[in-house]
């Protein structure tokens, strides 16, 4: 039989690229995000309702997320990895430049969708001895100007999974964090409002990591042996590196 692997955001970016991989592996998967089209669509591509389950909702909307997972068919509800990929970044402005509904929409997205539907798997995951993958970021150790919301949420979220780990190591669930560096994906023209251009200069001669290089970082951790946890990676393209101290001059 095959294992199920549930991953949220998968109408773009690193989402899609996971459900490829894990399908491509045998695995069955259950899609989440807003854009049913996205999510029937891919579900086409990766073998329609034999292998995929698309479960259409915000992640901070946690009447319809609990209305969803209720709702998973008998074939589909023995959840043996979750991969809490949604989540977002906007704005890259300083903090008093940047808008305050901006904030508490990544704080929704990033923090309460990710713990309310963690909480809301549990169960199924412990009586699985399966496995919580949290997409968190560099951002989570590494601030930079402009980060400000973004890199809290992400930091809370790489804490909360080794909190996780901690009171999950008796029940035989695995949890990692996995905090990619500079990526190239639909996430960057959301961050900046959809400017081409802007998402062109950052990616411009970088050599960026790619959705597929996060899939097989995410796929590799679910592929280890049960008794090995890896507990974080952190992810960046070889042209990435850390930059000097900000220092502010008179």
């Amino acid at each position: 039989m095959s294992k199920i692997a549930l991953i949220t955001g998968a109408t773009s970016g690193f989402g899609t690229a996971i459900a490829r991989r894990f399908v491509a592996e045998g695995w069955n998967v259950v899609i989440t995000g807003r854009r049913k089209d996205r999510l029937d669509a891919l579900a086409d591509e990766l073998g329609g309702s034999e292998r995929v389950l698309c479960l259409c909702f915000d992640i901070r909307d946690e009447t319809a997320m609990r209305m969803a997972l209720e709702s998973l068919p008998p074939q589909f509800r023995q959840i043996d990895a979750l991969v809490n990929n949604a989540g977002l970044a906007l704005g890259t402005g300083p903090a008093d430049a940047c808008d305050l509904d901006e904030w508490k929409t990544m704080i929704d997205t990033n923090v309460t969708g990710l713990v309310t539907i963690t909480r809301l798997m549990l169960e199924t995951l412990i009586a699985q001895r399966g496995l919580v993958v949290n997409l968190a970021s560099i951002a989570a150790s590494w601030p930079y100007p402009g980060g400000n919301v973004y890199g809290a949420t992400k930091s809370f979220v790489r804490q909360f999974s080794l909190g996780l780990r901690s009171d999950l190591s008796s029940r035989g669930v695995r949890v990692t964090s996995i905090e990619p560096g500079l990526s190239e994906s639909e996430f960057t023209l959301v961050r900046n409002g959809g400017d081409q251009a802007a998402y062109d200069r950052l990616y411009k001669g970088s050599n960026p990591l790619q959705p597929e290089d996060i899939a097989e970082t995410v796929y590799w951790v679910a592929s280890l042996p049960p008794h090995v946890n890896i507990n974080s990676v952190e992810i960046m393209p070889v042209s990435q590196s850390w930059a000097p101290f900000q220092v502010h001059r008179d």
